[in-house]
């Protein structure tokens, strides 16, 4: 019955941690081990002319964890529909979404064309299988990704100190958390949402216009991932030179003009 119980279960609602402002509105997803901290710098930006909305992400900040999640692309996407038709916004929307949050959000954009006027990915850390990828050297460097991946959930306190380290650096306070409480969302998040992606055929099957925007020096991205990307017919890429993967000033302004 267990199969049952699974089928009649409704997704989870998500914390609506900001809603403000008036206008056509705009959604924010964060990514891994992050919450709607990660939009501190882009938000003010939108008050003059958007509702802008802030979601944590399944098992992230302030939004629930269940017990039996697998913490899939479909559960996060399913999560997000269910929070979205709550808000019962009118019309269709903007929906931003950084890192894994973009994978998230490319799928619901795929899904659910007739809610989305505009998709804007930052910093979307597009993987795919090593034997997909043309060069030898890519196909090392996206094996080297994998590989570390693997390393990352399989070493938990080491993970957990390397993350801690890395948020005291942050200009951003609290914009990463790997800890006890959400090591199971962040392990099967990056292990059936982040490695099992599948974003370069969901962004193709997405009909409203996209919106790209990296950083030169994200280390989270590969660039043949983010090559593929830049060619789709209806993707417009926008190149943040000495851009990392948090989202500073500078990224925050460029977002801004892509959100519109």
């Amino acid at each position: 019955m267990g199969w049952l119980r699974r089928v009649l279960r409704r997704p989870p609602l998500l914390a609506v941690t900001g809603d403000v402002g008036e206008g056509p509105p705009v959604v924010l997803l964060h990514g891994i081990a992050s919450s709607s901290v990660t939009f501190e710098y882009v938000a003010p930006l939108l008050a003059d002319r958007h509702r802008t909305i802030a979601i944590d992400l399944l098992g992230f900040g302030k939004s629930p964890a269940p017990k039996d999640a697998r913490y899939t692309v479909e559960e996060h996407v399913e999560a997000l529909a269910r929070t979205l038709k709550q808000l019962r916004l009118r019309g269709p929307f903007v929906l931003v979404g950084h890192s894994m949050g973009a994978i998230i959000a490319t799928r619901y954009a795929a899904t659910n064309p007739r809610r989305i006027s505009r998709l804007v990915l930052v910093a979307p850390p597009i993987y795919l299988s090593p034997q997909e990828i043309g060069t030898p050297r890519d196909r090392a460097g996206m094996d080297l990704y994998l590989r570390v991946y693997e390393f990352l959930r399989g070493n938990k306190e080491f993970t957990i100190r390397a993350a801690a380290g890395l948020a005291r650096l942050s200009p951003i306070k609290n914009l990463l958390d790997v800890s006890e409480k959400n090591w199971r969302a962040f392990v099967l998040s990056l292990e059936n949402a982040i490695e099992s992606q599948t974003t370069i055929s969901d962004l193709v099957a997405v009909r409203a216009p996209v919106h790209l925007v990296w950083g030169s020096l994200d280390p989270f991205l590969h660039p043949a991932g983010i090559r593929i990307a830049e060619n789709i017919r209806h993707v417009t890429a926008h190149k943040v030179t000495g851009g990392d993967h948090v989202i500073r000033p500078r990224m925050a302004r460029v977002v801004a003009t892509a959100i519109g």
